[in-house]
């Protein structure tokens, strides 16, 4: 589904935050993401939910070269993916059971399978009671909820999450790991970025380690192995 070949991301005429990236993610996979803060995780999410393009090297993402794409090549690529980010990025003029909705109205879903889904998801995330508040007046841990359930409701292809359980108590992030899990064995491959020691543990995922802009992949009982 996605490989990485030599990737190389600079911002303007600084240095290289990310140096020849190699890997591959085939369809159906679950990793996680890891690294010290300013090892590059957040340049490599963006390469991934195609926020940006890389300087160098060869990015394939759903059997196309991103880099010869067009802007609006790009928009169907782009629903074929579900973002959880870091800072949740909700629209605070519209309810919870909106923001939840968004994706699913823009794909043309009818209002009544919008309803039922939306209402199922946000119940099993423990916010059928706050369907129609508006996330400004939520916790931080409630619009964390919002943001992954609006990212899980169209059950996309590729779904990257960073740190979607950091704000959130360690039942209710066990919780949504579930989900994820759930996602992935009904076919979405899964990236999660992560500092959490302990959902490592317990899910012994591959995962990819950036340190410097330089990435490793480890897989769980065997050695760190080179990437590039």
């Amino acid at each position: 589904m996605i490989k990485f070949e030599h990737v190389g991301l600079r911002y303007g005429i600084g240095p290289e935050v990310l140096s020849d990236i190699n890997f591959t993610l085939t369809s159906g996979s679950f990793h996680f993401l890891c690294g010290p803060s300013g090892a590059g995780k957040t340049s490599l999410m963006s390469l991934l939910y195609l926020g940006r393009k890389p300087t160098r090297g060869l990015v394939t993402m759903f059997g196309h070269n991103i880099g010869s794409l067009t802007r609006e090549e790009l928009i169907p690529l782009r629903q074929q993916i579900g973002v959880v980010f870091q800072d949740f990025r909700l629209l605070n003029h519209l309810t919870t059971f909106d923001n939840v909705a968004l994706p699913l109205r823009i794909q043309g879903v009818s209002e009544k399978e919008i309803k039922t889904n939306v209402t199922e998801l946000l119940e099993w995330v423990g916010l059928g009671d706050c369907i129609n508040r508006l996330p400004v007046t939520l916790s931080g841990g409630q619009q964390q909820r919002i943001a992954i359930a609006r990212a899980v409701i169209t059950q996309p292809k590729l779904l990257l999450a960073d740190e979607p359980t950091g704000n959130l108590d360690d039942e209710i992030g066990m919780k949504l790991m579930g989900l994820f899990e759930q996602l992935n064995h009904m076919g979405t491959t899964i990236l999660i970025a992560t500092h959490s020691l302990n959902i490592l543990e317990k899910f012994p995922h591959p995962r990819l380690i950036l340190d410097k802009g330089h990435l490793s992949v480890f897989e769980p009982n065997q050695a760190v192995r080179s990437a590039s």
